[in-house]
């Protein structure tokens, strides 16, 4: 096993003269399937291509573009594993310092909109050579879409990056196709039939039979349009039924042909035994390594796709609804790799995937018809025809389990309790808590208001009280001090102030206290960030209440936290606000008590309210 080529002297020691690829990365180099970048580079390598990487190049010149040489092919770039700017900014758009992607886990190694940027060198350093885009940047900016930083509608980002074809979602079909017709000789511009990529082409080349969304110019202008555009591209989201969709951009029109078909569970096999160094390169040794492998070096992916379909997730847009998994036997393949790493000390860190405990498609339906358009399998209530069955997965964590020299399988990724809760059996949930997680389990409830947990696509409230009460109930009976930490969101579309109050309280009656919270951030492409932007929910076109000011974002951050002495003036301020007086004080039923400020302005209200005319007291007649 080898990392790609990085530098000269690699491609000498290898008598490569001319790389068929070379890959422009945003993020640090690191080799291994839980980052994009080493996928699709060893998928490339396993069908005979050579690939060299060229991680966070210094975008200021061509010269770092050029260091391999020009590849025979084509240019490859990804901004890497998240969007650039919500690596770079806050929620707050304040500027962050730290990138866990970065070597040391320093900022300020990528430029903003990385993508963009790394495309358009690439076509300045080599105009002749085809520039091929994919990641999640491009990806789900691939229509006119909300930009939460410049706060405006941008057009596709392939109108900015000046590349030949975007690939959206998980690429390896793409790649595969797109290289293989390379190869033959063909022109990149007559590359327009390949499933799962977008271009852009002349008004008069349409293709015929597609679905047309409103324009740049119209969802620039017009929120309504907006709002219908997005639910366009959501209900073609689908490799069964999904039809081509066109959007004009400018005098261009941006084709987008239906989605690539997933990968079959011998495909993913094929795709997660490649030979990967599974830690980042060694240049990076000196610099502190690279953060974001700590948690993944040791984890395993079994399964690909959410049906959950949680409206702020990008998951819909990119992988798809549609789960698809490994082999039992490949995870088991991969697993025993693991223990013949000499730093594993014998704890797989996790066996998921966007979701953990789903390993199918959610019912049987949607391999003949796809999934059901506008609906979701899981909320607000489970879906009649929802296949809720762990024993599969089950079967394979306790076979890991086995496995000489493992000493623990935790499962960190998102376990969905409502589909849990489903399963008629309660083998799943004894073993989890008995044997796949320490003292805490991770779930996500989100909020506890119908109204805007309706909003998120997430089931009501209920859902997660019952789950809980088992949880408790099963860790009693095991012996075990174990608890739930709900991870929950504030300032979402459709939560006003009087919901997050709602919130707190729930909070405050189930003795929870977060740690953490995460303020609603509008990323490209979301059905969430639609609501923000527009102020309508794309599916009724009914008006969405969206908290835009800092103030009250800040009065709902702080309600979720409502324990911390620091927030009381805040709690207090949004508490008046939404006229929920009734719960300061001191006492059980009560959220805050009093500060100084607060008792003043009562003291003052009170004498205004008892003063006459001359300033004194009357006396009631």
């Amino acid at each position: 096993m080898a990392f790609m080529p990085v530098c000269q002297n690699d491609l000498t020691e290898r008598g490569i003269e001319q790389l068929d690829f070379v890959y422009i990365i945003g993020d640090a180099y690191v080799d291994h399937p839980s980052f994009g970048a080493a996928i699709i580079s060893r998928v490339l390598e396993s069908r005979g291509y050579t690939v060299g990487i060229i991680a966070q190049p210094d975008w200021r010149s061509t010269d770092d573009f050029l260091r391999l040489g020009k590849p025979r092919l084509a240019w490859l770039v990804t901004a890497g594993n998240i969007d650039s700017m919500v690596a770079h900014y806050t929620v707050a758009r304040k500027k962050r310092t730290d990138d866990a992607y970065s070597p040391g886990g320093k900022g300020g190694k990528r430029p903003d909109r990385a993508a963009t940027v790394y495309c358009r060198m690439c076509r300045q350093a080599a105009p002749e050579l085809p520039v091929l885009c994919g990641g999640l940047e491009v990806s789900l900016r691939r229509f006119a879409h909300y930009d939460y930083w410049s706060d405006s509608v941008m057009p596709s980002v392939l109108v900015d990056t000046g590349a030949d074809l975007l690939m959206y979602g998980m690429g390896e079909h793409q790649i595969a196709e797109i290289a293989d017709r390379l190869n033959a000789g063909e022109d990149i511009g007559s590359v327009r039939n390949v499933r799962g990529t977008c271009y852009l082409c002349e008004p008069a080349e349409t293709p015929y039979g597609a679905v047309q969304c409103p324009s740049f110019k119209e969802v620039s202008e017009n929120k309504t349009l907006y709002a219908k555009a997005c639910r366009i591209q959501y209900d073609q989201q689908d490799e069964v039924y999904g039809k081509m969709i066109i959007q004009r951009q400018g005098d261009k029109m941006l084709v987008q042909n239906p989605p690539t078909l997933s990968l079959t569970s011998e495909e993913l096999d094929e795709v997660y035994s490649l030979p990967y160094e599974r830690r980042y390169h060694p240049m990076y040794e000196s610099q502190g390594g690279v953060p974001s492998i700590e948690e993944v070096q040791f984890s395993i992916t079994h399964n690909r796709g959410c049906f959950g379909f949680c409206n702020f997730c990008s998951i819909a847009l990119h992988q798809g609804r549609r789960v698809t998994c490994r082999s039992e036997e490949s995870v088991l393949e991969e697993a025993r790799k693991l223990t013949e790493m000499p730093e594993f000390k014998g704890y797989i860190h996790d066996v998921g995937g966007p979701t953990a405990n789903f390993r199918g498609p959610s019912c049987e339906k949607q391999l003949e018809y796809g999934l059901c358009k506008g609906r979701k399998c899981l909320a607000p209530k489970p879906c009649k025809s929802l296949k809720a069955d762990h024993t599969e997965y089950l079967d394979m964590l306790r076979k890991l389990r086995k496995i000489p020299g493992v000493k623990k399988v935790f499962i960190r990724s998102g376990i969905r309790y409502d589909y849990l809760m489903e399963d008629k059996s309660d083998e799943f949930m004894k073993e989890l808590i008995e044997h796949h997680i320490s003292g805490q389990l991770k779930v996500a409830p989100e909020h506890c208001s119908s109204a805007v947990l309706d909003k998120m696509g997430k089931p009501h409230i209920e859902a997660y009280k019952k789950f809980q009460k088992k949880f408790y109930e099963i860790t009693k009976q095991k012996g075990k001090e174990q608890y739930l930490v709900p991870y929950l969101m504030s300032s979402h579309p459709g939560s006003e102030l009087k919901d997050a109050v709602e919130l707190a309280v729930f909070l405050k009656q189930n003795k929870i206290h977060p740690e953490q919270v995460q303020d609603f951030y509008p990323t490209p492409g979301t059905i969430s960030t639609c609501m923000f932007y527009t102020g309508l929910d794309p599916y009724t076109l009914e008006s969405v209440y969206v908290a835009r000011s800092p103030e009250e974002k800040a009065m709902q951050r702080a309600l979720l936290q409502y324990f911390k002495p620091e927030n009381r003036g805040r709690i207090i301020k949004a508490l008046c606000r939404a006229g929920r007086q009734d719960l300061i004080g001191q006492g059980a039923g009560k959220l805050v008590p009093p500060d100084a400020e607060y008792l003043k302005r009562q003291r003052k209200s009170g004498d205004a309210k008892g003063k006459g005319r001359n300033g004194r007291y009357s006396k009631k007649r």
